[in-house]
């Protein structure tokens, strides 16, 4: 087990007025890779605050085209596998410390545009929760699966 730390993240669920899942998939992968769209918390930036601009940066969803239904409780954590510690994030961490929120889109799929400034996704759908398990990469499935069971109450069947 490395000794690095873990890196502050925000990962956000959108739901759609059909109670679907948002999921992309990762450019810079040779893999088939979906995830949620999540990312890094900046130095001295609230987690939501970073939640909404991950959501920008990665989905072009903007902050005004989404309500917020519920924040998970606590932080969940993943740790990279062996081959990948070292080698993203430039090296400084083992994985992530994560705070989840989850929003409804109250727009609709022309409010989606993956084309952003820092491209990170080169495809997207709309997943159930088993879909979106069973599209993520291992080492993160455990993680959706205790988010999704942290905010079961607050998610559609």
């Amino acid at each position: 087990m490395s000794d690095l730390p873990y890196r502050p993240c925000a990962g956000i669920i959108i739901v759609n007025a059909a109670g679907l899942i948002f999921v992309g998939q990762r450019i810079d992968s040779t893999a088939e890779a979906w995830q949620l769209p999540q990312g890094g918390i900046d130095d001295g930036e609230d987690a939501e605050a970073a939640a909404l601009r991950e959501l920008g940066e990665e989905t072009g969803i903007a902050a005004d085209k989404v309500t917020l239904i519920a924040v998970a409780p606590g932080e969940f954590y993943y740790d990279l596998p062996d081959d990948l510690i070292g080698k993203v994030w430039k090296g400084k961490w083992r994985g992530q410390r994560q705070r989840w929120f989850l929003y409804r889109l109250t727009g609709d799929d022309n409010d989606i545009d993956i084309a952003t400034a820092h491209q990170e996704f080169s495809a997207w759908r709309w997943s159930t929760r088993d879909e979106v398990i069973a599209l993520a990469v291992p080492f993160k499935r455990k993680l959706y699966q205790d988010v999704f069971a942290a905010l079961a109450d607050h998610l559609p069947q």
